[in-house]
């Protein structure tokens, strides 16, 4: 999957000058203008790291700095910003804002290109983000789950499954299954947006596995929103046929032939509102029995924890 960079400034000259020096590396290259522009960008795609001028209209560099890393569904993203050789106010500012590294004009394209390397390199190793959704992975949501436990919040973490998906990737192939996946992830951080919740969290555990973490209050509405959206998408991702018959035939996992129905979602939701969890692996626990228990109804639900006590 090819790395994706946007690059933010207002100078065409300096947009193509970069284009030029990313092309070494065969970067896939989306530009942007100004800061509201920038920001559709960062917002609509699944981009790798951000070249960002701090003198932009309409939103500088700063601003947007500030924004993304304080937003839990962006934060994770790379940002070099881009600053005046002699402004050393720019430089400051670009770090106090949040930038994982700053380069200065005029600046030398092996170096940047080395600084870009270094930084994709860290961002991968420390955040552990999934190669096709761009969420974070296990490394990310287990410091999540951590954080809240040792900080006694009340939350509920949503184990997010698609149901019947093995049967769709044996039917349609690896990377139409590919796809399915991007459009969850899509709707999932979509959905999150919608509840304009800053403290929900979304991570990829692998393949069509998810977590999303919220406040109790907010967990219901949340997962009715997420199934609503991806039962409206899921049958574009069939042939007419399939789509019209409502299911498709294909092998079990003893290579028998049989029906399965369109891939559904289904969805765990442990919460320490009316229990008290001490211990991340009591969450893992408690979401595997309650995924089971969804994904018995061959149909997109949810199954939210309501016990006061452990058995």
């Amino acid at each position: 999957m090819p790395v994706k960079i946007l690059v933010v400034d207002d100078a065409d000259h300096s947009r193509e000058l970069l284009k030029l020096t990313l092309a070494e590396q065969d970067y896939e290259v989306i530009e942007a203008c100004d800061g509201e522009e920038a920001m559709r960008f960062i917002k609509s795609h699944p981009l790798n790291l951000v070249l960002l001028d701090y003198k932009i209209p309409k939103l500088n560099g700063r601003q947007i700095c500030h924004r993304v890393k304080n937003d839990l569904l962006l934060s994770h993203l790379p940002i070099i910003m881009v600053t005046s050789k002699n402004d050393v106010s720019d430089r400051i500012n670009a770090i106090d804002a949040g930038a994982d590294d700053y380069v200065t004009k005029p600046f030398e394209p092996k170096e940047l290109l080395a600084r870009i390397r270094m930084i994709l390199r860290r961002t991968e190793r420390d955040l552990d983000a999934n190669p096709l959704s761009r969420l974070p992975g296990n490394i990310s949501i287990l410091k999540q789950l951590s954080r809240r436990l040792k900080e006694k919040d009340k939350f509920a973490v949503c184990y997010i499954d698609l149901g019947k998906f093995k049967s769709y990737n044996d039917k349609y192939g690896f990377e139409r299954g590919d796809k399915v996946i991007h459009e969850t992830a899509r709707i999932l951080i979509d959905s999150v947006r919608e509840s304009q919740a800053p403290e929900e969290f979304i991570g990829h555990i692998g393949g069509d596995d998810f977590v999303v973490i919220t406040k109790p209050e907010n967990a219901d509405e949340l997962c009715k929103r997420i199934i609503r959206s991806f039962d409206k998408a899921i049958p574009s991702f069939y042939n007419l046929t399939d789509r019209r018959k409502g299911f498709i035939i294909s092998r079990d996992r003893k290579g028998v032939k049989q029906k399965f129905p369109l891939v559904f979602m289904s969805i765990a939701v442990v919460s320490n509102e009316f229990r008290r969890i001490d211990h991340v692996a009591q969450i893992g626990q408690i979401g595997a029995e309650l995924k089971e228990l969804a994904k018995r109804q061959d149909k997109s639900c949810f199954v939210k924890d309501k016990r006061k006590a452990d058995r």
